[in-house]
C-alpha cells in the first residue's frame, strides 16, 4: 500500500520507474489531493504553471489550477466501485476544487464529478495553463476521484482533502459560499468535516490493502 498527500516532494524518474514496477507487480497506489501536483515553473514575475512529469502518466492525473476555496457538490459516477461504497449519489463540500488533466481516459473509470462549466478563478489567481484540459466533453464536468488498473495493481485518486492551520496557510481568500467576507480561516478543515469524505478515505484504504 502506497498512500500519498501533498505535492511535494515528489517522484522523480528514478522513484517513478520504481513505483511503477511496484504497481505494475500488484501494488495499490491511494493518492490523495496534491499528489496531482509537484514542481511549478515560474511564469513571469509573479506566476506560476505546473510542470508535468513522468510520475503524472502512472498517477494517470496532472493539476492545473483551483479556484478559490468554494462550496461545491460532488457527485458519486460509479455507486458499484468498492471505493464509493456507501456514499449517497451526490454530497457537498467546502474544498479547493482541482482542475485535473486525465492521462488515459480511455482505461480510467470515474469515481468522482462535478460540475464546473468555467473556472472562475479571479485574474491572477493560481497557477497559469495554456487550455482547459480537465473540462470533460460535455463542457461542465470535472473528474475528482477515479482508479486505473496497472499491469497486476492499481491506482486510485481523490483530488479531495484541503486542510490548512495559521501556519501553512497560503490562501488568499476564499470564495463567498464559504466564508461571506472572503477572509481565509485561519484553521480550515473542509471536506475532512464530511462523513462522506471519511467513510471514501476508508473504503479505499481498505480497498488498497486488500488481497
Amino acid at each position: 500500500m502506497l498512500i500519498t498527500y501533498v505535492a511535494g516532494p515528489y517522484p522523480d524518474d528514478a522513484q517513478n520507474a520504481f513505483i511503477r514496477g511496484w504497481i505494475e507487480a500488484g501494488g495499490r497506489w491511494l493518492a490523495l489531493h496534491g499528489t496531482s501536483g509537484g514542481k511549478a515553473a515560474r511564469v513571469g514575475e509573479h506566476r506560476r504553471a505546473m510542470v508535468k512529469g513522468p510520475y503524472h502518466d502512472t498517477l494517470g492525473g496532472f493539476f492545473l489550477n483551483h479556484p478559490p476555496v468554494r462550496k461545491f457538490r460532488v457527485n458519486v459516477t460509479d455507486p458499484e466501485s468498492p471505493i464509493t461504497r456507501g456514499l449517497p449519489a451526490s454530497f457537498e463540500v467546502s474544498d479547493q476544487l482541482y482542475l485535473v488533466e486525465l492521462q488515459h481516459p480511455e482505461d480510467t473509470k470515474v469515481l468522482l464529478t462535478t460540475e464546473l462549466p468555467q473556472d472562475p478563478s479571479p485574474p491572477g489567481f493560481g497557477f497559469v495553463y495554456d487550455r482547459d484540459t480537465s473540462l470533460q466533453a460535455d463542457g461542465k464536468t470535472r473528474v475528482l476521484g477515479y482508479t486505473r488498473k496497472i499491469g497486476k495493481g492499481a491506482v486510485t485518486y481523490v483530488a479531495l482533502g484541503h486542510c490548512h492551520n495559521p501556519t501553512n496557510n497560503v490562501q488568499p481568500f476564499v470564495d463567498a459560499s464559504v466564508e461571506p467576507s472572503g477572509k481565509t480561516p485561519l484553521t480550515f478543515r473542509g471536506s475532512w468535516e464530511s462523513p462522506e469524505l471519511n467513510r471514501l478515505i476508508q473504503n479505499a484504504i481498505e480497498w488498497s490493502t486488500a488481497d
